[in-house]
């Protein structure tokens, strides 16, 4: 209420009546779903330009069907629109993969990231999986290293005998060394300690050699404290001098002979650097892992927790060339990353770098698997599980705890000695792509149904064409398709289905009155729908990839002349004709009607595509798939109305909750009124009403919390016919004398 003046005066006040705005809101999306190659499985992606649908989804194949899903997608994004692209399921895909320990499994099926979190990420089947079902990653190599060693150690075993080394026994050897940095006052006494994480025996025993990982050093005073290795450096790496004790788990020296204590020096003087011998294990090349990186350590985030070993190397590699063409192309390098299932990056906090997280996080190749249900963890705990043994306190020559933690993968940081797999590479084996039958990847029609489905919800999913692509098997599958996407669209009531015929209709049927019957036969039973447009084409185009010339059907080509019409004009300019209608990529079309087979086609609600020399192939119509006369049977008005509506339905969202009283609706008016206008300006009405008042707004309407407004709108109409009439005369007689006349 205003506050009364008592004295005279001015008084202002404000009132606002710009809150909210209405804009144009149609964004070019198409959608298509299809039996594509590689990518996810049911879950829409966005693809913006052919190299991100190659990247995603692969390239075409030479069957039919596929290659006609691929060309299709491939066609609308040269009109400049974005597609969201749904691969579709099929019973019989399966992913690549490493089953438990190397082996693989042949009934893997992972969809999509979220079917991988909710679904696998207890599963003990695999250790390693392609990203996404298909044959396509066959073969594809994951190279996996950690610090399991540090030092190869030639041993002469004919004194000592191959019993005395074993995985998981310990090495010893004397300490009397000047520690780096202290000078000849700083001499370090007592024992480095280390433990065997492989053997690699010979028949010649002075070939044979052992894999150290070290442990710790102990002092004379049997202080015992863990180190890391590092190469060269005698307090903390075996030295070709010195005298080596192996020992078992109880500390007893395993030479031969309970009482004699054993030892040896490297075979001649042979002590290597584990890493720089260590390869990535592919058949058609030899790439040492040190050109790849330095060896993984332990990660900041575990080392301050106490734990240890956890860092590992990670490559994805194209061994056969079967994705890349070349042979042995790395395609992922994932370094430095923990075992720890908290870790995060010290660096870019807080990232990820547990392995399974970042690979399904980063990584566009392979998921990694592991069994959090068995412990110790069976995939990673077998080389060795610990890094140390329960001896009398004290005892130099003998192992001691450094950790009681179990040690296997997949554990938190703190206060764990994680276990070691060292340098292995896995195979992926056992891919499977769809169901085989004619004409290769095709996905069966409930398949094709479910994937669809995914753009059913317009509050989840912003659609504004659904593009049908190729039909199905039989004319009957095709239709049930067709009738599946006329129902989306009439269900969301915000976006269109571009409907093609059946292959079969068109494709080596040569005889085009047999064409226009079956035509009219397809679409006759389709339903009645101003949210649909059906047209009659099969385009013959080039596929680069495949080096021939295919059939490829053209509805996505009707979706795209839409998009450009948008992007050039306005939504509610007719996308057909000369100026708007041309389609890209079009060699000549497998149906080109005549204009006595139009004027049939035409009153069945089919929109022709034509070749005109010197213009190119042509949309020749502009008609919805109503069945009656309405304002709503063409394309032109129907997507005027979709543009106006969404940016009207958005602009009244900002009412709800409002007062329902006049500046509510004065506001509103206050949106509407000057979107209409500019869309009139921009020959899309001839004229427009808005009534939001009391008037509608009655006592019972604002008691029963609703708010109307009601908008009248004349749209333009698209020319879809043009007489001209010529008139002979006599000679001398005006023009004007028969204007209006004949």
């Amino acid at each position: 209420m205003a506050t009364p003046q008592l004295s005279p005066g001015v008084l202002v006040r404000e009132v606002d009546l710009t809150v909210g705005r209405a804009d144009n809101v149609l964004d070019n999306i198409g959608a298509i779903a299809g039996p594509f190659r590689i990518g996810p499985v049911e879950e829409a992606i966005d693809i913006s330009t052919e190299q991100e649908l190659i990247n995603t989804f692969g390239k075409p194949l030479s069957t039919d069907t596929q290659y006609e899903y691929w060309m299709s997608a491939s066609n609308f994004l040269s009109y400049g629109g974005v597609l969201k692209v749904v691969r579709q399921a099929d019973d019989n895909l399966r992913n690549a993969n490493a089953g438990v320990g190397i082996a693989s499994t042949s009934v893997l099926k992972v969809y999509n990231y979220d079917d991988y979190q909710n679904n696998h990420t207890t599963d003990a089947s695999f250790t390693y999986a392609a990203k996404n079902p298909g044959s396509w990653a066959d073969k594809l190599k994951v190279c996996y290293i950690d610090d399991a060693a540090d030092q190869i150690i030639g041993i002469n075993t004919t004194n000592l005998g191959l019993s005395g080394f074993q995985i998981g026994y310990g090495v010893t050897a004397a300490l009397s060394a000047v520690q780096p940095g202290i000078g000849t006052t700083g001499i370090f006494t007592g024992a480095l300690k280390g433990i065997i994480t492989g053997v690699n025996t010979s028949s010649t025993a002075s070939l044979s050699t052992i894999e150290v990982k070290i442990v710790s050093q102990v002092s004379s005073a049997g202080t015992e404290t863990r180190i890391s290795y590092a190469e060269g450096n005698g307090l903390k790496s075996f030295d070709a001098s010195d005298a080596i004790f192996p020992v078992n788990n109880a500390g007893i020296n395993t030479g031969n002979g309970a009482d004699a204590a054993k030892s040896f020096t490297p075979v001649a003087l042979s002590i290597k650097d584990w890493y720089d011998q260590q390869t990535l294990g592919l058949d058609n090349q030899t790439i040492f892992w040190k050109t790849i990186a330095p060896r993984p350590t332990t990660n900041v985030y575990v080392s301050d927790r106490q734990g240890y070993n956890d860092g590992i190397h990670i490559v994805v590699a194209d061994d056969t060339g079967s994705v890349t063409g070349i042979r042995g192309n790395i395609l992922e390098k994932h370094l430095s990353l923990s075992k720890a299932n908290d870790a995060i990056s010290n660096v870019n906090a807080p990232q990820r770098i547990y392995y399974k997280d970042y690979l399904a996080d980063f990584s566009e190749n392979i998921y990694a698997g592991y069994n959090v249900s068995l412990a110790p963890d069976l995939h990673h705990g077998t080389i060795p599980r610990a890094t140390g043994f329960s001896t009398t306190s004290g005892d130099a020559s003998a192992f001691v705890a450094v950790s009681t933690a179990d040690g296997s993968f997949s554990q938190d940081a703190q206060d764990v000695t994680f276990s070691a797999i060292g340098n292995v590479t896995y195979p992926l084996l056992n891919g499977l792509d769809y169901t085989t039958v004619v004409g290769g990847m095709k996905g069966t029609l409930a398949d094709s149904m479910r994937a669809y489905d995914l753009f059913s919800n317009r509050d989840e999913i912003e659609v504004d064409y659904l593009i049908m692509g190729p039909g199905c098997d039989t004319e009957s599958e095709s239709q049930a398709k067709a009738e599946k996407l006329i129902s989306i669209a009439g269900q969301r009531k915000d976006c269109m289905a571009v409907i093609g015929p059946h292959r079969g209709n068109l494709v080596n049927v040569t005889n085009s009155n047999d064409q226009t019957d079956n035509l009219i036969n397809y679409f006759s039973t389709l339903s009645s729908s101003s949210y649909a447009v059906f047209d009659s084409g099969y385009k013959y185009q080039f596929d680069r990839f495949n080096n021939e010339f295919r059939y490829v059907p053209a509805n996505a080509d009707v979706a795209g002349l839409m998009t450009r019409t948008s992007i050039v004009a306005f939504p509610w300019f007719s996308p057909a004709g000369q100026q708007r209608g041309v389609i890209n990529n079009a060699v000549k079309l497998a149906y080109n009607p005549s204009k006595a087979q139009r004027d049939r086609l035409y009153p069945q609600r089919i929109n022709s595509f034509i070749t005109k020399p010197g213009v190119g192939t042509l949309l020749f119509g502009d008609k919805t798939a109503l069945g009656y006369a309405s304002a709503f049977d063409r394309i032109n008005v129907r997507r005027l109305f979709l543009t106006i509506e969404q940016a009207l339905e958005r602009a009244a969202e900002a009412q709800l909750f409002e007062l329902n009283d006049e500046l509510t609706r004065a506001n509103f008016r206050n949106i509407v009124e000057p979107f209409l206008r500019d869309v009139q300006a921009k020959r899309g009405l001839f004229g427009f009403l808005v009534v939001c008042d009391s008037s509608n707004n009655t006592p019972d309407v604002i008691d029963n919390n609703e708010f109307r407004a009601d908008i009248f709108l004349k749209p333009t109409k698209s020319i879809n016919y043009i007489t001209l009439t010529f008139v002979a005369t006599r000679t001398g007689i005006s023009f004007e004398e028969v204007v209006g006349r004949v």
